[in-house]
C-alpha cells in the first residue's frame, strides 16, 4: 500500500503487490490508516495473491495504534499446506488476525510467525552470515596449512587482490589511481 517500498521488496527478489488505492505513506515512513472502501479493495485484490503465496511478509503499522489487519483468517485458510507468514507487525497485534504475538505455530498446514522485535535478531543472523562468507573466502584463498593461495586465474582472487610486488593489479583501482592511463 506504500509504492515508495516497491523497489525495497523487489530488490529482495519478491514481487510488490500494485493495488489501485491512494497511496498509503503517512509521516515518518509508516502506513497512514486508510478508509473503509480502500482497505475492501486492498483486501479483494490481496486475497487473490495471498491464495497462491508460499510466503507472505506483513509489515503495516500505524504509530500508536494497532497494527492493521491485513490478513484476516479466511484468506489464510485458502493458502496451501506448507506456506508461510511472516508478521513483522507482531509487536502491535500483527498483520494477521491469526497472528499471535511472540508465537511461531501452524494453522492449517501454514506456519504463522509473530515473534515481537523480529527485527532484532537480523543483526545476529546477517553477523553470522559474514562471518561465514569470510571463512569460506578465506578457505578459497589459503591452503589447509594456512598459507596464501592467490591464482590470478581465479575471477575471485583477481577481484580481491589489489596490488602484488609493488604494482596496482586491480585493473579498476589502477584505473583510478592513473586516470590518465585508463582502464586495461
Amino acid at each position: 500500500m506504500r509504492k515508495v517500498v516497491k523497489e525495497q521488496v523487489e530488490s529482495l527478489g519478491a514481487r510488490f503487490v500494485n493495488i489501485d488505492v491512494e497511496d498509503a505513506a503517512g509521516a515518518g515512513g509508516y502506513a497512514k490508516e486508510q478508509s473503509a472502501e480502500q482497505k475492501a479493495k486492498v483486501a479483494e485484490a490481496l486475497a487473490t495473491h495471498v491464495a497462491k503465496s508460499d510466503a507472505v511478509i506483513t509489515t503495516a503499522l500505524i504509530p500508536g495504534k494497532r497494527a492493521p489487519i491485513l490478513l484476516p483468517a479466511s484468506m489464510v485458510r485458502r493458502m496451501r499446506p506448507g506456506s508461510i507468514v511472516v508478521d513483522i507487525a507482531a509487536e502491535q497485534g500483527g498483520n494477521c488476525e491469526l497472528t499471535k504475538p511472540g508465537e511461531r505455530y501452524v494453522e492449517g498446514g501454514v506456519t504463522i510467525i509473530g515473534e515481537r522485535n523480529l527485527s532484532s535478531s537480523m543483526a545476529v543472523h546477517a553477523s553470522t552470515m559474514f562471518s561465514r562468507n569470510i571463512e569460506k573466502l578465506l578457505a578459497h584463498i589459503t591452503t589447509p596449512e594456512g598459507a596464501w593461495k592467490l591464482d590470478d586465474t581465479d575471477e575471485i582472487v583477481r577481484g580481491l587482490v589489489i596490488t602484488r610486488d609493488g604494482a596496482i593489479v586491480h585493473t579498476q583501482v589502477a584505473a583510478l589511481a592513473n586516470p590518465s592511463q585508463g582502464a586495461t
